[in-house]
């Protein structure tokens, strides 16, 4: 978390920045020493799966199979480290308004007049509207601490209690009613969604169901919704 003039800035410690930049790398590059070491014995048991990989790999001569390996490692971990940069939520706070933002996507402006409550439900960060509309939820790996100074530091309501609107929250099961139309199939494709951990995909979904005013939460991979009334275009989402 850092303050600068009148915003605060809460983002991944440089600590942590440097240890996946840095070890993402060198795990990919042990992992991939690893399985070449491993290929030969590995293709040796009848049992084991992708014996054909594997059995390439033990017949590579050295040195290249071994610099073939640990290259194909290293540009694994960097790929992660691209990935795990594009998907790092920064969080903006003035007395204004909070913006919500990542590398790879759209960021997500929320007025201070908006927000009645913010909290953490999980890994997932909530700025929510005096009617239960929730105007940002957000998952994320920032300290829910470093969350709490920066927003309270700027006057917004914290809830360190969670969601006030929680106990509205119910589980979605196939064919449940009181949804509005369209919204049991989005909920049906984001369950499977999640299943193969698309996280692309099911922030997608969540938004379609937000315009169908259905809210919705996860709990080990299971699917929570509430229904609200979405504000007036132009009201309070940016």
């Amino acid at each position: 978390m850092s303050q600068r003039g009148a915003e605060t800035v809460v983002t991944v410690p440089a600590g942590e920045r440097a240890l996946i930049a840095w070890g993402f790398p060198i795990a990919g590059m042990a992992l991939g020493w690893l399985l070449k070491a491993a290929a030969g014995w590995i293709a040796g048991l009848s049992w084991a799966p992708f014996q054909g990989p594997f059995k390439l790999i033990a017949e590579i001569p050295e040195p290249w199979a071994t610099i073939g390996a640990l290259v194909l490692g290293l540009v694994a971990g960097l790929l992660l480290v691209l990935t795990a940069i594009g998907e790092r939520l920064t969080v903006t706070v003035t007395d204004e308004a909070a913006v919500l933002a990542r590398v790879d996507g759209p960021s997500r402006t929320v007025a201070r007049a908006d927000v009645a409550a913010v909290f953490v439900d999980g890994k997932q960060l909530v700025l929510q509207g005096p009617d239960g509309w929730e105007h940002a939820r957000e998952g994320s790996d920032l300290r829910a601490a470093d969350l709490r100074a920066a927003f309270t530091a700027h006057g917004y309501p914290w809830r360190d209690e969670g969601d006030p609107h929680g106990a509205l929250f119910r589980l979605w099961v196939p064919d449940l009613p009181g949804l509005p139309e369209g919204a049991g199939a989005l909920l049906a494709a984001r369950a499977k969604a999640l299943s193969k951990r698309e996280e692309a995909e099911s922030a997608l979904l969540r938004e379609e169901l937000r315009r169908l005013g259905v809210l919705v939460r996860e709990e080990q991979r299971r699917q929570y919704w509430r229904l609200v009334t979405p504000p007036a275009p132009g009201d309070g989402d940016a």
